[in-house]
């Protein structure tokens, strides 16, 4: 009885809204606010009206249309779920009297949501009318289309699907015509134009390369995804293969050409890689660098121009102005920088330097501008005031041993520089093994250069020689690689 005049007193200051709407009283007292945002968006209009006795009222149902607008608003995430990108690398896999396969490889973008399939739509050739092969997307890279119509000619896309949409579709380049393809066509590349073809400038480019495929296949010749260049290039195709024919190949012919053998949409590529050279230009900044006893440095840079291929290395020849004729010093320099060191002492000397590609040396040769001049060293003697201990030193080398290449049969020399007080001894190895009276070789010391002379040398007589020198103080060695070539 107690509970009933509680509300009687609270249902008194508003009785407006309770006569309006004769709802049961305490249903209204405590969800009035629920009231007002859920009201604006069935009935804006008359709530409002209704309620607009307390002022705060007025107030309360414009904020809460103003949140609604923004908060069906998640828009900006929307763009973010994009349709998949295009299937890639569409093609005919085999053709029948009444069907097609196709095959092809997934996008590379496939959306947030994930690939809900594809779907594969084929037109006939001269309409607009595209239609779906296939009534549910599916995810399979591979497609028959059956039931079609022999003979006729068909356009055919593929789209990716996800959440978002579709892609942009993927489309053969070539109607297919609906016609049996008794053998599929494929590309017998020789084996010796698997890897870089290479022709000298001026040399005939002749090459048949063998397909196959029945129906006769179509031949299509490109070369950087155009045309070939049909004055120069000549292409003659039979039933079983084509025929590529430059008369006189030049540098500009060089690069990468594409061959398609096409039947009815089914088609096998194979790429063909030429590579056309000629001799180098000479080296560039050749400089006469340092001369010591009876050696030389020489430096240079390559070549601007490298005849469209790599440089093997360089060749270094010497030339005395006694004979003004030119010797081979270094047969193949892989470096850019030498030293000569078999010179005459008393003999002046001009270097020249060749480049050396795949297709041979260089026309001309980088000159060395000044001549190196051999003089006969001097022995500085010191004067007697000196106590002598302070004139010992143990060996040591200032100049190292330089790997040699030379021919069977021809003399050569290797030389190298050593001080030491006392005079050191010299011991020569090759391969560990010291080199003791052989008539074979002629070992030397004069003036701190060491030499050794190995006569008439055969292959046997290459491997690693060392240079020791002892004396009471210590010992040290240099070595290197003597490489013996047999006559060409």
């Amino acid at each position: 009885p107690k509970k009933e005049p509680v509300p009687t007193p609270k249902e008194e200051p508003a009785p407006a809204p309770a006569a309006e709407g004769p709802q049961p009283s305490p249903a209204p007292e405590h969800p009035p606010a629920a009231e007002q945002p859920t009201a604006p968006a069935d009935k804006p209009a008359p709530v409002p009206a209704a309620e607009a006795t307390p002022a705060p009222a007025e107030g309360a149902p414009a904020p809460p249309a103003e949140p609604q607008a923004p908060a069906p608003e998640p828009k900006p995430e929307k763009p973010k779920a994009e349709p998949p990108s295009s299937p890639l690398s569409l093609v005919v896999e085999e053709v029948s009297e009444n069907s097609v396969t196709l095959t092809w490889k997934a996008p590379e973008q496939t959306g947030r949501s994930g690939l809900d399939g594809y779907v594969v739509e084929i037109c006939k050739d001269g309409s607009t009318d595209w239609t779906a092969a296939n009534k549910e997307p599916f995810l399979s890279t591979r497609y028959k289309i059956q039931d079609l119509g022999s003979g006729d000619k068909i356009h055919i896309r593929v789209k990716a699907v996800n959440a978002s949409g579709a892609s942009v579709p993927a489309t053969l380049e070539q109607p297919v015509l609906i016609k049996e393809i008794l053998q599929l066509p494929r590309i017998r590349m020789p084996r010796h134009l698997r890897q870089t073809y290479v022709r000298h400038v001026g040399d005939a480019v002749n090459m048949m390369i063998p397909f196959q495929g029945k129906p006769q296949p179509e031949v299509i010749w490109t070369k950087g995804g155009q045309p070939l260049d049909t004055s120069r290039i000549n292409i003659r195709n039979t039933e079983k293969d084509t025929i590529f024919y430059i008369r006189k190949a030049q540098r500009s012919d060089s690069g990468k050409y594409e061959l398609t053998v096409r039947i009815n949409g089914a088609e096998d590529k194979a790429t063909l890689d030429i590579q056309v050279i000629e001799p180098p230009g000479p080296p560039q900044n050749l400089k006469l660098v340092d001369v010591w006893g009876f050696n030389v440095a020489l430096e240079w840079t390559p070549p601007v121009d490298n005849g469209n291929s790599e440089i093997k290395g360089y060749v270094v020849q010497k030339s005395d102005k006694k004979s003004g004729k030119w010797f081979t010093a270094l047969e193949r320099c892989t470096r850019t920088s030498c030293t000569i060191s078999d010179l005459i002492i008393g003999n002046t000397y001009s270097f020249r330097v060749f480049a050396e590609n795949a297709c041979g040396l260089s026309e001309k040769a980088a000159v060395t501008s000044g001549v190196a001049h051999i003089k006969k060293t001097k022995t500085a003697y010191q004067p007697e005031k000196i106590p002598q201990r302070d004139m010992m030193e143990p060996p040591k080398f200032t100049q190292p041993l330089t790997d040699r290449t030379t021919t069977r049969g021809y003399s050569t020399h290797l030389f190298c520089s050593v001080r030491g007080f006392p005079q050191p001894k010299i011991i020569w190895m090759k391969n560990q093994m010291e080199i003791r009276e052989d008539p074979k070789y002629i070992a030397m010391i004069e003036q701190g250069v060491c030499s050794l002379e190995i006569r008439k040398p055969s292959p046997f007589d290459g491997g690693i020689y060392t240079c020791k020198a002892v004396n009471p103080l210590g010992e040290a060695s240099v070595d290197c690689k003597l490489d013996v070539k047999g006559k060409i």
